[in-house]
């Protein structure tokens, strides 16, 4: 397989990920050719005529892009798969805040106003991506598989389920008994800190980080990284009227939350609520 990585506006958060890999050597040793502008020798400029000239396998995209990127557009047409890697890849995320001309690959936040119309990118977004989500893709797209996608473009083996399942905390979240400060080891980390694990698709607490953690087990709240609207104000608190949070786990009614959560936290187990 030959393979394309180029970088554009971006803090290389997803390369710094992607080396994370405890696999990298064997994966490397599966491609025929793969240039990267931070681990390769070649210039980028060399390289990409190159491949302007000629049919590829893979394109990589690391970061944001702009509209007027014509070498991407190009390249693209050339390559067989197209990958973003990273949050600002896909939606444009951070540099997009302040630049109407800086986007994603297919989308802009959560409009499909990307740089490409075509082809349909397979997306990864994170800050960063997680390594296994990009291994693993390009390990799929080596033997000619393209994942199974979601409406967004996002592999269905990373995003399908919310970032809560799996969560170290569910059962504090499901008897409304919160943290009670930052860094925690006990209680809910989404009533009053923050956390968007009910609210984002990844499979954070399914597939751990270095293999042992993710934020909610190291006590910081999800900040939904792989969803369009990241980052958002206020990442470390819950926005509520009322005392019921503005934004309700996916799947729950106003209603049902207002009469749930009052019995969850009236007949919450006394042992979760005196651990500690």
């Amino acid at each position: 397989m030959k393979a394309l990585w180029l970088q554009r506006l971006t803090c290389c958060g997803n390369t710094h990920s992607f080396l994370n890999y405890e696999g990298l050597e064997y994966l490397f040793s599966r491609f025929e050719y793969f240039y990267h502008p931070s681990l390769s020798l070649e210039s980028e400029e060399e390289v990409v005529e190159r491949f302007l000239k000629e049919d590829f396998d893979l394109l990589l995209v690391e970061g944001a892009v702009r509209r007027d990127d014509v070498v991407l557009k190009e390249l693209s047409k050339r390559a067989r798969f197209v990958v973003a890697v990273g949050s600002c890849a896909v939606y444009g995320n951070i540099p997009a805040l302040s630049d109407p001309e800086v986007c994603g690959l297919n989308y802009r936040f959560k409009e499909r106003d990307g740089l490409l119309e075509d082809p349909e990118v397979i997306n990864l977004p994170g800050c960063p991506a997680h390594p296994y989500w990009i291994a693993h893709t390009i390990f799929l797209l080596m033997q000619g598989k393209k994942p199974e996608l979601d409406q967004l473009g996002r592999p269905k083996d990373f995003y399908s389920s919310l970032t809560h399942w799996g969560c170290t905390r569910n059962e504090y979240f499901e008897w409304k008994v919160d943290a009670e400060e930052l860094g925690s080891e006990r209680g809910c980390l989404f009533y009053h800190f923050g956390c968007r694990g009910p609210l984002s698709y990844s499979s954070c607490n399914r597939i751990l980080w270095n293999g042992v953690s993710s934020k909610t087990r190291a006590g910081t709240p999800c900040f939904g990284c792989t969803e369009y609207d990241f980052p958002r104000r206020g990442l470390w608190e819950t926005r509520q009227y009322a005392g019921i949070p503005a934004e309700l786990p996916i799947g729950v009614s106003k209603r049902g939350y207002i009469m749930l959560s009052g019995i969850a936290k009236m007949f919450a187990p006394e042992r979760l609520k005196n651990e500690g």
